[in-house]
């Protein structure tokens, strides 16, 4: 379904935080009296006045890039552009590390979709991420975040350049997920990465994540110390004594650019505030309240479904809770007041 001209006036309804960065908010919804179209709205209004140039660079390379592609299969649509920020379609489907996909079918779809992109006048170039590739239910393919999307003047030597680079990063997902379909030819391109991609990853890059990651604390996954070993005993001793406490578990998360984080969910009626007076020092970084954690037929806590929770893995965690429903309406009170904040339900 495509938008008519009359959805750019809708009032946008929030449903769900997907990601929080320094530079954007991206949250899915709806449109106030439209069915059958989700939306996404990247928030741009309550950045931080420092970082307000480097997000409307990206909003700004995502809205031309967005223009350029629309109609074609497996991108999104544009919907309206604000002081709010820009709103466009949700593209439904799994995220690539989550579909695996082998149906040697999507990967020409892939093909396809990445050929109309570079006939637009488009390179992707952010396409390494599985993340940002879908599957649709369809068994079709999508991308999405267009933030590092350029636009040039179609069949510049440039374009093209890149645009082998975005089907250079498709051939490293295939290579990830089903290399026995990977052709000769395509093995020789996965070997031969494009010279502004040496020397991007040689300087630009180095100095890209210098500046998010340690100058503006952007999230990222590094970080491998253990946490719990080091910090379990403790809370195991302070905690698990007291009667009002039934019962702990204790899970891990990446912390922007400082290492990892212990988050540490409570089965108990005390608030938060009162946890945080029997904490040992050092305290952890996140204390949730539980009024009941999630459990398998044989009482074991469902540790899988807490550390989805702890690092913010929504896609997955929806995946779970569709395919136990039992266990959804366990974890719906214990996402909704998640703390780890890059994920957060907004709408009960």
């Amino acid at each position: 379904m495509t938008p008519n001209g009359d959805f750019a006036d809708r009032t946008f309804l929030a449903e769900t935080v997907h990601k929080r960065d320094i530079f954007s908010e991206t949250i899915s919804g709806t449109l106030e009296g439209v069915e059958n179209f989700p939306v996404v709205l990247r928030k741009l209004d309550g950045v931080p006045l420092y970082a307000k140039p480097v997000a409307w660079f990206l909003a700004r390379k995502e809205i031309r890039g967005l223009q350029a592609v629309q109609g074609i299969e497996g991108t999104p649509v544009l919907v309206r552009v604000d002081k709010v920020g820009l709103l466009r379609s949700w593209t439904q489907g799994t995220p690539l590390q989550l579909a695996k996909p082998t149906d040697p079918a999507f990967y020409k779809d892939a093909k396809r979709l990445l050929r109309e992109m570079r006939r637009a006048g488009v390179a992707h170039n952010d396409i390494a991420k599985p993340q940002n590739w879908l599957m649709t239910h369809e068994g079709r393919a999508a991308v999405i975040d267009f933030q590092l999307a350029s636009v040039h003047r179609k069949g510049s030597k440039f374009l093209r350049v890149l645009a082998r680079e975005d089907l250079r990063h498709l051939l490293k997902q295939k290579r990830a997920y089903a290399p026995e379909l990977l052709t000769a030819s395509e093995h020789r391109m996965l070997a031969q990465k494009a010279l502004p991609a040496r020397i991007w990853m040689a300087t630009g890059k180095k100095l890209y994540n210098f500046i998010t990651r340690k100058l503006m604390n952007w999230s990222d996954g590094e970080g491998t110390e253990d946490r719990i070993e080091r910090d379990g005993p403790a809370l195991d001793k302070a905690l698990r004594p007291l009667p009002q406490i039934s019962d702990i578990a204790l899970c891990t998360y990446a912390l922007p650019a400082k290492g990892v984080g212990l988050y540490v969910f409570v089965e108990t009626a005390l608030t938060g505030s009162d946890l945080e007076k029997l904490l040992p020092s050092p305290a952890p970084e996140s204390v949730q309240p539980v009024l009941r954690l999630p459990r398998a037929a044989d009482g074991s806590l469902r540790m899988d479904a807490l550390q989805l929770i702890a690092t913010n893995r929504l896609d997955e965690l929806e995946q779970l809770c569709s395919s136990e429903p039992a266990l959804a309406e366990d974890l719906k009170p214990i996402i909704s007041q998640r703390l780890n904040l890059t994920d957060r339900i907004l709408r009960k």
